[in-house]
């Protein structure tokens, strides 16, 4: 029997990936997030449809770098392909289900008791 022997990383790769790590949960978070600035900045840019137009494009292009490091280590782009695919799930399933579903999207605006009286 065989053992293969892998050698264990140094303590600086190891913290320099786990910088890297979270570095990319933040970048990956940080659209949803700004996206809940939208009623500080402008709803109409930020919470609407241009507004999550403008999100998707943001985290695509910081994920150019995540997808060229994935290319290089499979050597094809099957895999950044992949990871662009369930990106995109995630920002879908985030901008179009549980944010209308946290927000109430949809449903109108309450008027105050007695709103229509003057009309």
């Amino acid at each position: 029997m065989t053992e293969l022997a892998i050698a264990r990383r140094s303590l600086p790769a190891r913290a320099w990936s786990a910088a890297l790590a979270l570095w990319g949960a933040f970048i990956g978070v940080l659209p949803h997030v700004l996206h809940h600035v939208g009623p500080l900045a402008g709803a109409a840019l930020l919470a609407g449809a241009a507004g999550t137009v403008l999100f998707a494009a943001i985290a695509l292009a910081a994920s150019v770098p995540l997808l060229l490091r994935i290319y290089r280590r499979f050597g094809t782009w099957v895999a950044p392909a992949t990871a662009l695919a369930v990106m995109a799930a995630a920002f879908s399933l985030s901008s179009f289900v549980i944010g209308p579903a946290i927000t109430g999207g949809g449903e109108s605006t309450p008027q105050p008791a007695g709103h229509d009286a003057h009309h």
